[in-house]
């Protein structure tokens, strides 16, 4: 017979494959064929085929048979239906532990009819065909095509009503889900949100109803499907599985907790928190109650960790102490929160002692930082902690901060003359193998707490002397390019445009309090030169208008500082930008009906009033600098007078009732109108022939009254 019985002995089981290899090739019959196949597959099945002899098996069969199998409907005399199908999966399965078969077009080609096998009815002559599909599922999700080409094809559903089903091994099922969302988060709830949802609410449950190990093991598996985007507050079935999390979560932090079940639910909650920041937390008692112990427990952690020398070291350590993290920002940012708070002053003033003493733990943990060690991800969620709490609270731990400055500086320089990072990475990250691939931009963590540092004398020395402003310099030149690169259309504020901002308040506080600073350091004139150059573009952009008045206000105060250096010399570019400069303080109140009278009163313009609240200081301290530039400018009184500024000041004041306008923008006009008019005849007879003399009588405004009657 040329189709012997699969021998016992391994070397003549071998033998045996081998003949039928053979057979296999040269077939003159499908019958043959299929006979000499049922002995491969039998082999194939066992598990007897090395890596070899199934390269040997593809050569011999390649996909067209598997695939002629896959698709015939009538099996052989006795045979049960799907005789064909189950041996064409299980040549492919075999074929897919190959990981470049497993990535052909003609494997992914099959992934619809691996999703209908798996939702097919299975009785149990078909359980292999099931546990073959996962196999081929398991290798394609494996390849770099792989999940792009299973997310497109349906697979993230058939998943999901395979483990919702719970059929033959739908165990597997929740396994590739986990595999497919850690890569393609986004795309899978772009694509199937109602499946995905279907199954966090079946997992949600079951989290609520266990009281054995089920609900730890639960723990490790529910924040693969807690989705950053869509969020899961905005329809009622995923605020039910939120609720159901909360209750849990309860459960399991109120009691005596072991290491290895407290650190499941720690991550869990980071998870949701970073999905939801505390919207998951129902307000009251009991909610105000389970916020403070979550941050509690997420101090005692970090603390119980970072204060041993080799604990961090513990394998799954870090990433736990990485989701604590997630939760003391969240603490942080509760503690802040006025509207509508979830905690109440007592808890508050309680968890900024507790945390004061984990943020103390960080440091001691950074301060001992090797240089080798500097590309952990760890070292960098533990820097960008420390910035989310040095950029709110400046009071405590001063002297610890101060002396972690140095080492501060330099990890940010380290990392940006690295990674050059022009990628805005979400806010509240979890270090992961995703995140840690991508660059990480610490300095934009460290600008606030920057920011606040240096108005104060000790830590701005530390900062200058480290050479932070030339840091910031080149930063600020990078996010500038990065800012200007994108669309100029409106869009919400962006990390590049917040820091932008952050760097003009620390070059703002330099240039305040360490003027000599300015004059030496030629960071400061190279500050300048991209300053003259950037507000004329940011000004006619309405949604850069922060970031414009931030510029105009740095510049105009730096420029009294730098007047006699080669970059402000009369020359086009100066000249626009101190246009702009005027543009930006001249455009900003007009004349607007009264409710309360017949009459005008002085108002905020309407293009100015939603950023209002973040520029006001911003334009009295511009309008205090631009005083200060008009004896220093000469040139600048013509500037003035081309962009028709005090005609159109005379006719607000003179249009508008006097009680409508208060006494500090009554200084702020009247300083810049005082140096205008000594500096320039040709602005005081404007001013006179607008009736100068009158409003400024009628708006006490002393010293230009007293300009305007000198000749």
């Amino acid at each position: 017979p040329r189709f012997p019985a699969m021998a016992s002995d391994c070397g003549d089981r071998h033998a045996t494959l081998q003949r039928c290899l053979g057979v296999l090739r040269d077939a003159r019959n499908d019958s043959e064929q299929f006979a000499a196949l049922l002995l491969v597959t039998k082999a194939v099945r066992a598990g007897e085929v090395d890596a070899k002899t199934r390269r040997q098996i593809f050569d011999a069969i390649g996909f067209t048979f598997p695939t002629r199998l896959l698709t015939s409907r009538q099996p052989p005399a006795g045979c049960p239906p799907h005789t064909f199908r189950a041996l064409g999966l299980t040549l492919l399965a075999c074929f897919c532990t190959d990981p470049e078969l497993a990535g052909h077009s003609q494997i992914l080609n099959k992934i619809p009819t691996f999703n209908d096998i798996l939702l097919s009815p299975c009785d149990p002559d078909s359980t292999s065909m099931i546990d073959d599909v996962y196999q081929c599922l398991s290798a394609v999700l494996a390849t770099a095509r792989g999940p792009r080409e299973l997310v497109t094809k349906g697979t993230v559903s058939a998943l999901c009503q395979a483990f919702l089903n719970g059929g033959h091994s739908s165990d597997r099922a929740l396994t590739l889900l986990v595999g497919l969302l850690a890569i393609a988060e986004a795309k899978c709830w772009q694509r199937d949100a109602p499946h995905l949802l279907a199954v966090l609410s079946k997992l949600s449950s079951d989290f609520l109803k266990a009281e054995d190990m089920t609900k730890f093991e639960l723990c490790e598996v529910l924040p693969h499907f807690i989705p950053l985007s869509p969020p899961l507050t905005e329809n009622s079935q995923g605020s039910e599985c939120l609720h159901r999390l909360y209750i849990g979560l309860g459960d399991i932090l109120g009691s005596k907790l072991s290491q290895s079940q407290r650190d499941p639910a720690l991550k869990l909650a980071a998870g949701l928190v970073q999905a939801c920041a505390a919207e998951w937390i129902p307000a009251g008692s009991a909610g105000s109650k389970f916020l403070a112990l979550l941050v509690n427990l997420a101090c005692v952690e970090v603390r119980l960790t970072l204060e041993e020398p080799d604990a961090v070291e513990v394998e799954g350590k870090k990433e736990v102490v990485t989701a604590c993290y997630v939760l003391m920002e969240m603490g942080i940012q509760e503690c802040l929160r006025e509207e509508n708070p979830l905690l109440e002053d007592v808890q508050k003033m309680q968890l900024m002692r507790i945390m004061e003493e984990a943020f103390g733990a960080v440091i001691f943990y950074l301060r001992e930082v090797k240089q080798e060690e500097l590309q952990d991800p760890f070292i960098f969620a533990s820097v960008r902690i420390l910035g989310a709490w040095m950029a709110e609270e400046t009071s405590s731990l001063k002297q610890e901060i101060c002396d972690l400055l140095p080492f501060l500086v330099d990890y940010a320089r380290k990392l940006f003359k690295e990674g050059s990072p022009a990628v805005n990475l979400p806010q509240a990250e979890l270090v992961s193998t995703e995140g840690s691939a991508l660059p990480r931009d610490a300095l934009r963590f460290l600008l606030p707490g920057f920011c606040h540092l240096t108005a104060e004398d000790r830590p701005r020395h530390i900062l200058i002397s480290n050479g932070a402003p030339a840091l910031l310099y080149e930063y600020f030149l990078q996010q500038w390019k990065v800012l200007t690169s994108k669309s100029t259309s409106p869009a919400p504020l962006t990390s590049t445009e917040m820091s932008l901002q952050t760097i003009c308040g620390i070059f703002l506080n330099l240039v305040v309090t360490a003027p000599d600073l300015v004059r030496q350091d030629k960071t400061f004139s190279s500050l300048m030169d991209v300053l003259l150059e950037s507000l004329p573009l940011l000004l006619p952009q309405e949604h850069h208008l922060v970031l414009a008045a931030n510029v105009a206000t740095l510049g105009l105060m730096t420029a009294r500082i730098l007047m006699e250096s080669a970059a402000l010399q009369e020359t086009q570019s100066v000249k626009e930008f101190f246009g702009a400069a005027i543009r930006f303080l001249s455009q900003a109140h007009r004349a607007q009906a009264d409710p309360s009278s017949d009459g005008l009163a002085v108002a905020v313009s309407p293009s100015y009033v939603s950023s209002w609240d973040d520029i006001h200081e911003l334009w009295f301290l511009g309008m205090q600098a631009l005083a200060g530039c008009v004896p220093l400018f000469p040139w600048l009184p013509h500037a003035a007078l081309q962009a028709r500024w005090l005609e159109g000041l005379s006719q607000l004041l003179s249009r508008v009732a006097p009680a409508s306008v208060d006494f500090e923008l009554i200084t702020a006009f009247q300083g810049v109108l005082v140096e205008l008019v000594r500096a320039s005849e040709q602005c005081r007879d404007v001013i006179l022939s607008h009736h100068g003399m009158e409003w400024a009588n009628l708006y006490g405004m002393a010293a230009l009254e007293q300009c305007l009657a000198e000749q």
